[in-house]
């Protein structure tokens, strides 16, 4: 298949370029980046469609493919972008998930795919994928146990050292809580509390000291590059996500931010992601990655970038996620060449 994108990326041939591709943006809400998004599409002579999957179904009588997508009738879109995944039972989850697992099965590219999603998701999993292939993140320990954790509290504790429980499954600060020396009952320890908010588990990661006033950074990477950075600073006391009143200030992305960053998006083998890091109190020149988000957004960040952040990700799904053939039919870069192209002028 060709595509129709004339005017807009290096290489295209308009007389080649004849058929326009449909693009399906997954998202369960509507707003500042699905608007962005398609008219980054629309711009490279993509159409662009969002799309619920909660709303979309596998029913093996509609042929030929046996998935039902609204909007596409009997077809499948040439691409996915996945925005957002509603959350839900874990049965509606699996199932949505099942639809992008699905679509990749059919030959679709999916960007980022389930698999991914649900390596970056699980904070259990990033933490060990991170650990695994040696990218530099605080310790964790993940189990069931309220015992074992009481006793890793205790035990951290102890060191003079504090930890922070999350919720397996979360996102933008919600849920978090230090517990560990020097807490909040005059320097005794902060008791583990009920498991039951977090679902019986226990996800403990090692407190580190962003120092005061304390900040965290974000990177977003896109196609196995950092591309933009930004210094998350205040908030809601210790946590220091944009959604908990956290300022956005431009960041020098230097040498080991970058690479940390990269290699932690690597480790999950996603497209793209939002890499939280932090300084490394022991060694400024290793910063370590507290969290890596599949399905990040950039609002924030393209607040202090100059960098189109919309059209580098529209640009890497196009140049580089595409199947091969639909790229070498459009005159398009072949896989050697850079995911991201011109991210300065044109993106500027």
């Amino acid at each position: 298949m060709s595509l129709s994108l004339p005017g807009s990326l290096p290489g295209v041939d308009p007389a080649i370029a004849q058929t326009t591709l449909h693009i399906a943006i997954m998202t369960d809400e509507t707003g500042w980046h699905t608007a962005r998004l398609k008219k980054a599409f629309r711009a490279r002579g993509a159409e662009a469609r969002c799309i619920d999957l909660a709303d979309c179904r596998i029913d093996t009588t509609w042929e030929p493919h046996g998935l039902m997508l609204p909007g596409f009738g009997r077809t499948l879109p040439d691409a996915v972008f996945v925005r957002g995944i509603a959350g839900g039972t874990f049965e509606q989850v699996t199932l949505r998930l099942g639809i992008l697992h699905a679509l990749r099965e059919s030959g679709v590219p999916v960007y980022n795919d389930a698999r991914a999603i649900e390596r970056s998701v699980d904070k259990s999993m990033t933490s060990f994928l991170l650990h695994r292939n040696g990218v530099p993140t605080p310790a964790t320990w993940a189990g069931e146990s309220a015992a074992f954790a009481q006793r890793v509290l205790m035990r951290e504790a102890a060191a003079g050292r504090q930890v922070v429980l999350k919720p397996l499954f979360g996102s933008q600060g919600h849920g978090l809580k230090r517990l560990g020396a020097g807490g909040a009952h005059h320097g005794a320890l902060t008791p583990l509390p009920s498991l039951k908010p977090y679902r019986q588990v226990a996800y403990l990661q090692r407190y580190i000291d962003g120092g005061r006033p304390g900040f965290d950074w974000r990177v977003l990477v896109i196609g196995g590059r950092a591309v933009a950075a930004m210094r998350r600073v205040g908030g809601k006391g210790w946590i220091h996500n944009f959604a908990q009143g956290a300022a956005c200030e431009a960041a020098e992305l230097d040498l080991p931010l970058a690479q940390t960053a990269v290699r932690a998006t690597e480790a999950l083998g996603l497209d793209y992601a939002g890499v939280d890091l932090i300084p490394d109190p022991h060694d400024a020149a290793r910063p370590l990655v507290l969290e890596v988000n599949g399905v990040a957004a950039w609002r924030g960040l393209q607040s202090v970038t100059s960098v189109d952040l919309t059209a580098a990700l529209a640009d890497d799904l196009l140049l580089r996620k595409l199947p091969a053939q639909r790229r070498d039919a459009g005159g398009l870069p072949q896989s050697g060449e850079p995911a991201v192209v011109a991210l300065h002028g044109r993106h500027g």
